[in-house]
């Protein structure tokens, strides 16, 4: 049983919006989890796995704006009765790094090279035509809130807290294990930090973690240094990743 299948009929009781506030949806009926000064709400874009996909990108935990975008779609496709495969599919798409982050992403694969070990003309046809060839999940696959704020993975650390490791080790097994060996690629440290625990566990291989790959938030000021420091340690291991 999928968490949608709990959180529907809440869902249902939405109106339907052109934009939700968090008064919306940051209520009782969403909360998954107090711990704390941590808030975890449900959200329905991270419950569809792509077991096909070959490449998968791990986020630390949806946003305020991933969330709101989550809710919008699924409830839209409510309304249009689709089935809840459809709704989550959807829901995923539309929340899956969009905006500034999406396209620092993609110049960074392109500057790595990925596109032409994947036969791809650019790195934006994984989020295209190619779609089918990445799976995208959060460490954290809920929006986690500290005093109403975005989760950063700092405070705490996710290695150093039970209460979010548990969630980081479901993560594993729903989607990380549910793939064939795919290239893991990290966004930042608290993620990375996170795939090293799993690699000391013999749980995934170091081999294919891209380790070191630069957070593309614009937050991020110090990605460009950070890509230029480790571009070529980067290629060498994707190169040897399709090679194997």
């Amino acid at each position: 049983m999928k968490l949608f299948d709990h959180y529907q009929t809440a869902l249902r009781s939405l109106p339907v919006k052109e934009r939700y506030r968090r008064e919306d949806l940051l209520t009782s009926a969403f909360l998954m989890e107090k711990n704390g000064h941590l808030e975890m709400y449900y959200s329905p874009h991270n419950e569809a796995v792509n077991e096909n996909g070959k490449i998968m990108i791990i986020g630390i935990t949806p946003g305020w704006v991933q969330m709101e975008l989550a809710f919008r779609t699924a409830r839209r496709l409510l309304e249009e009765q689709k089935d809840t495969t459809e709704i989550l599919t959807a829901a995923k798409k539309a929340a899956q790094f969009s905006g500034s982050m999406r396209t620092h992403l993609v110049q960074m694969l392109d500057e790595l090279g990925l596109p032409s070990l994947l036969d791809l003309p650019g790195a934006d046809a994984l989020f295209g035509e190619e779609r089918q060839l990445l799976h995208t999940v959060s460490i954290i696959k809920y929006p986690l809130f500290v005093n109403g704020k975005n989760y950063t993975g700092h405070q705490p650390p996710i290695r150093k807290s039970s209460f979010l490791m548990n969630y980081a080790r479901d993560t594993l097994e729903t989607d990380i294990l549910a793939l064939e060996r795919p290239l893991i690629i990290p966004l930042g440290k608290a993620v990375e930090d996170v795939l090293r625990v799993f690699i000391g566990e013999g749980k995934i291989e170091e081999s294919q973690c891209l380790l070191g790959f630069p957070h593309p938030s614009g937050a991020n000021g110090h990605r460009h240094r950070q890509l230029r420091e480790r571009k070529r340690a980067m290629q060498e291991k994707l190169r040897t990743f399709f090679a194997t």
